[in-house]
């Protein structure tokens, strides 16, 4: 299953560098996004290194389906916007 990084988590002035927002294909609801809690969310880095950083699914974010990871490391800036596989 595949999902795309939308953004961090976090109020106005303060983000957290170790929890994103991500935007799951094909679910739309509240209710289809809640099987998924409890899951692995990865995240490959781009580059010769293709470092693997892995997530937890903990709670579903909103009522259209977005899903809230808190990841072992913070991710960089240029995560935003990428692919995430979710096993």
């Amino acid at each position: 299953m595949q999902g795309i990084i939308s953004h961090f988590r976090g109020s106005f002035r303060r983000k957290s560098g170790h929890q994103l927002i991500i935007i799951v294909n094909g679910v739309d609801k509240k209710e289809s996004a809640a099987p998924l809690i409890g899951k692995t969310a990865v995240w490959t880095s781009p580059g010769k290194e293709k470092k693997e950083i892995k997530g937890k699914i903990s709670a579903t974010h909103g009522n259209k389906g977005a899903v809230r990871v808190i990841f072992e490391r913070g991710l960089p800036g240029q995560s935003l916007g990428e692919d995430v596989k979710i096993q």
